[in-house]
C-alpha cells in the first residue's frame, strides 16, 4: 500500500503539543499516534520529531507519512528502577548491579520492594511465564553485581556453578587501618550465634568452611583499599573474616563496632561492592564476565586529598 502524507500549517489556536497537531490531522488514538513518533513518521518543519511533547509554534510544518493500515505500536519505554540496573539480559539469566540499601530477599518480616520483587515485576512485563529465581545474595548495604535466573531449571544449574566454587566474585572494600600484608588468604570455619551473627570456631558438624583471598590495592593514613576473591560464599563471610583481622570494613558496625566507622566515611553503606562477577553460561558453557564500577560514595572517598597514598605504600 503507498504510504499516506498528510502535512498541516500550525495555526495559532493550535501551538503547542506537537502530538494534538498530529491528533488533528490523522485522528488517530493516543496509542496509534505515540507509535508515529516512535517509528520516525512524524517530521516538524522538514526535520525527524520522535519527542510527542515537541512544542510547536505558528507557522510551523507538521508532516506526517504513514501507512493507515499499519498498526505503528510504541516502543516500550526503559526500564527505570532505583534498587538494580541491568547489566546482562537473555531469555535464561539476569545480571544485575545492586543498588547499597536493598534487600536481595525479603525476611520474615515481610519486607517489600527488595531485589527479588523488584526484578520479578521487570520480568513480568515481558514473560509472562518467568520469574526471577535467587542463585546468590549480597547484604543489604553492599552494591554490585548478581545473577539471577529466570527459571527453577537454571537456577539449578547455576547454583551448582557456585557449589563447585567456579564463579569469579572480586569484590572492593575500603577498610579501618593499614593493611601490612600485600596479600593473604584467611581460612576459617564460621559458626551463627542465636541473634543469627556468624564468627569463626573450630570445625564442628555444624560450622562451614569460609576461605577469602585478599590483595591490597592501596594503603592510606588510616585505612586500605583491598581486592577481595571469594573461594567460598558464606553469609557474612568478609565482613566477619575482615573484622576479625583487625580491619573491619567500613560502615560495618555490625562486626566491626566503633572500629567501622572514619570521619570522612558518611554512609549510611558499607564501604564494600561486588565489582567483579565470572561465570559459565547455564545452557551454553560460554565464559560470562561482568565489572561494575566503584560506587560513587567509594569512589569520593579515595579521590579526597586526606586518602592520597604515600608512594612507597600504593601498589597502584
Amino acid at each position: 500500500m503507498p504510504l499516506q502524507t498528510l502535512t498541516a500549517k500550525v495555526q495559532p489556536e493550535q501551538a503547542g503539543r506537537c502530538d494534538l497537531v498530529v491528533k488533528t490531522l490523522t485522528e488517530l488514538s493516543r496509542s496509534r499516534i505515540r507509535g508515529l513518533f516512535d517509528c520516525g513518521c512524524v517530521r516538524v518543519n522538514g526535520r525527524d520529531c520522535g519527542d510527542q511533547g515537541w512544542r510547536v509554534g505558528a507557522g510551523d510544518l507538521v508532516t506526517v507519512c504513514f501507512d493507515p493500515h499499519q498498526g505503528y505500536k510504541p516502543k516500550k519505554p526503559s526500564w527505570d528502577d532505583r534498587t538494580f540496573d541491568i547489566v546482562f539480559e537473555d531469555d535464561h539469566l539476569l545480571i544485575v548491579d545492586k543498588a547499597a540499601g536493598v534487600l536481595t530477599v525479603p525476611t520474615d518480616h515481610g519486607e517489600k520492594n527488595t531485589l527479588l520483587q523488584r526484578v520479578s515485576h521487570y520480568i513480568s512485563h515481558s514473560k509472562r511465564d518467568r520469574t526471577a529465581c535467587v542463585v546468590h545474595r549480597l547484604d543489604r548495604e553492599v552494591s554490585g553485581l548478581l545473577v539471577m535466573a529466570k527459571t527453577e531449571s537454571v537456577a539449578e544449574r547455576l547454583i551448582e556453578q557456585f557449589k563447585r566454587h567456579k564463579p569469579e566474585r572480586v569484590y572492593a572494600a575500603i577498610v579501618a587501618g593499614r593493611v601490612e600484608k600485600d596479600a593473604d588468604t584467611i581460612r576459617t570455619h564460621l559458626a551463627t550465634r542465636k541473634n543469627l551473627d556468624r564468627f569463626s570456631a573450630p570445625p564442628a558438624a555444624n560450622t562451614e568452611l569460609a576461605i577469602t583471598h585478599y590483595e591490597v590495592v592501596r594503603r592510606m593514613s588510616d585505612s586500605t583499599l583491598l581486592d577481595i576473591r571469594l573461594e567460598t560464599g558464606r553469609r557474612n563471610q568478609i565482613r566477619v573474616h575482615l573484622a576479625e583481622l583487625g580491619h573491619p570494613v567500613l560502615g560495618d558496625p555490625r562486626y566491626g563496632g566503633e572500629m567501622s566507622s572514619h570521619p570522612r566515611w558518611v554512609r549510611r553503606r558499607m564501604a564494600l561492592h561486588a565489582r567483579t562477577l565470572g561465570l559459565e553460561h547455564p545452557l551454553s558453557g560460554k565464559p560470562l564476565s561482568f565489572e561494575s564500577p566503584l560506587p560513587a560514595a567509594i569512589s569520593k572517598f579515595l579521590r579526597q586529598p586526606d586518602t592520597i597514598a604515600t608512594p612507597d605504600a600504593a601498589k597502584h
